[in-house]
Order: C-alpha cells, then sequence, then structure tokens
C-alpha cells in the first residue's frame, strides 16, 4: 500500500483510517489521506469540552477530589442532613463508597492520587475550624500529624508525603500557607492576600492558588492569583472572572483550569492557565459552586455543588478531524 498519495503535486501521508483525535497529537496540523472515506482530511487544534460523568451516591457540596476523570476520590463534605465521612471511588464510569473518613467534615483540602492522598482541615461537626489531617492509602484513612493552624475552606497542592495546605478561614480570611513533608507541618511564608474558598494546583515548590474570598459573610470573589517557587508567593496574571468557591485541577504551576465558583451566583464559567495568562474556555454544562475538581489541565472531572447535587462532569481534549474539499 502506499504511504503517499498525491494532491495537486503535493505528496500526503495515505492512512487506513482517520489520526486518532486524543490530545496531545503529534500530528496536529496535517493534511492526510483517508483511505477508509476516500477523503484528504485535516487534524485540526485540539480543544476542552466538558461532558457528563457517572453520578454520585451521596449527592454534596463542600467536598474535596483528587485523581482524574478515570479514577478518582470524592471525599467528605456537606449534605442536608449534615457534614460527611463519606469517601467514594471514580472508576470512569460510576461511582463506589469506600470507607469513611474518622471525622465527618465539609469544606476540607487535598493532595495526592486517588489511591494516596490527604484530607487536610475542614469544618467538623463539634467546631468551626480543625486541625485534623487524614491518610488515604488506597483502602483506610488514617490520622496522621495536625494542621498547626485550624482552618476550613483552604486550597491544597501536592502529595500524601509531600503537600501545601494554604489559607483558608479562622474566623477570617488567612494568609498563613503550612508545608507537610509526610510526618509534620511546618508554617512556611505567607501568601500575599488573605483568602478563603480559593482554588489551588500544583506541588510542594511550585503551586498556583486563585480567586476566593476575603470578605465574610457577604462575600465578594476575588481575581487574585499568586504563583509559588518553593521561597515566596508572587501575584501572577489575575482570572478573568472574579470568585470564589471554585473548582480547580492540574498538577502543574504552567497548565491548570479553573472552573465553576460564586459570582452574584453559581458560575459556569471554565479558565485555562498556561503559565502567564488565564483564558476562557467552554463552560461547564451545569453551574456550581463549591464543588470539587481533579485530574489535569487535559483530563479532569468535576463533582459536587452547594445544591448538593451528584452530577459529574469530566473534561477531555480533543482534536477535530476535517474533510478538506479538493475539488
Amino acid at each position: 500500500m502506499a504511504t503517499y498519495k498525491v494532491t495537486k503535486g503535493t505528496p500526503v501521508a495515505f492512512r487506513d483510517s482517520a489520526y486518532p483525535t486524543t490530545s496531545p497529537s503529534p500530528h496536529e496540523g496535517e493534511l492526510f489521506y483517508n483511505g477508509s472515506s476516500g477523503a484528504f482530511q485535516f487534524l485540526g487544534l485540539a480543544a476542552g469540552a466538558w461532558s457528563s460523568g457517572g453520578n454520585l451516591n451521596v449527592g454534596k457540596g463542600y467536598t474535596a477530589m483528587e485523581g482524574d476523570s478515570t479514577a478518582a476520590i470524592c471525599i467528605a463534605g456537606y449534605s442536608p442532613g449534615g457534614n460527611l465521612a463519606t469517601t467514594e471511588s471514580y472508576n470512569g464510569s460510576s461511582w463506589t463508597e469506600v470507607n469513611d473518613l474518622n471525622v465527618a467534615r465539609a469544606a476540607i483540602a487535598s493532595a495526592g492520587t486517588y489511591a494516596a492522598a490527604i484530607a487536610m482541615g475542614g469544618n467538623p461537626p463539634a467546631s468551626g475550624y480543625s486541625v485534623l489531617n487524614e491518610q488515604w492509602n488506597g483502602t483506610n484513612w488514617t490520622e496522621v500529624g495536625d494542621l498547626n493552624v485550624a482552618r476550613y475552606a483552604a486550597g491544597g497542592a501536592g502529595t500524601s508525603t509531600a503537600a501545601l495546605f494554604i489559607t483558608g478561614r479562622n474566623p477570617i480570611a488567612n494568609t498563613a500557607v503550612e508545608s507537610w513533608n509526610g510526618s509534620s507541618w511546618t508554617e512556611i511564608a505567607d501568601i500575599n492576600t488573605g483568602r478563603y474558598a480559593i482554588g489551588a494546583t500544583g506541588t510542594q515548590t511550585a503551586a498556583i492558588a486563585m480567586g476566593g474570598t476575603a470578605i465574610p459573610p457577604q462575600a465578594t470573589g476575588l481575581v487574585n492569583n499568586e504563583l509559588w517557587n518553593g521561597n515566596s508567593w508572587t501575584e501572577v496574571g489575575d482570572l478573568n472572572t472574579a470568585r470564589y468557591a471554585v473548582g480547580s485541577s492540574s498538577s502543574s504551576s504552567t497548565d491548570a483550569l479553573v472552573f465553576g465558583g460564586y459570582v452574584t451566583s453559581p458560575s459556569s464559567v471554565t479558565e485555562a492557565w498556561n503559565g502567564t495568562s488565564w483564558t476562557e474556555v467552554n463552560d461547564l454544562a451545569t453551574a456550581r459552586n463549591f464543588a470539587a475538581g481533579a485530574g489535569t489541565a487535559s483530563d479532569s472531572i468535576v463533582a459536587g455543588n452547594s445544591a448538593d447535587t451528584n452530577a459529574t462532569e469530566e473534561w477531555s481534549f480533543a482534536h477535530a478531524v476535517k474533510t478538506i474539499d479538493v475539488s
């Protein structure tokens, strides 16, 4: 079979079928001949979009999540019956209830993966702010080293053994940041703008903290975005839409998503970060705030809502295949 086919004097790749549309693709922008359809086609630029995922067993908000759209855990939260200790595990299509946290909490922060995570701080039933930290080994939760400062509605970044706990409320917006080494917490350089209900992603040495609010109880969203380089925080490119109670996802400080949140009502706006600036991309299908996100900027999942929904959505990038008219 020929490797190339010629159109108007120009040889192009001959394929039995179209290029895969999975992003990223080294063939983005290439013209090719599709032997199956008998047409010249073009693999276009990738674009991200949200689609429906499997429903949680328990609808909730003020929750946390780690993993991605194929393997995730959704941790704790709040439902009309009160704070929750429940943990659910996702396999890419459905959720299964697994072992509970030791202490029911809402508005926790988390870090790690679906198989190895930590659940930090939060709002337990008996008190307004918690120092509690629990570690997940893929099967069970174990109480480990407490935070230095009790807080809820903070942001988390990193892994189960090397994490950051960023800002939070106790009782007002906090600037404190703590670093976890797998056994204990150390207070490190404060963030520049005190706030809570933020989004946060990245690693222990390279993280970003976006949005949030500094004015309870009549909260107003912020556009602030700060970058952590392992030593200090620097204010960088602002969000396009000021909001708090956002979801966020990424394992990097240079490539991230922020979605949903509260503006003057729950929001569906999604923005993508390229390391310098934010760009508005395709919206969530359902406006939601106090939801949780996990994954990467190209493969994410969001679950929960302050309205206690059990609906989830998945974000993925795909390339469009376009047929070229060569008549």
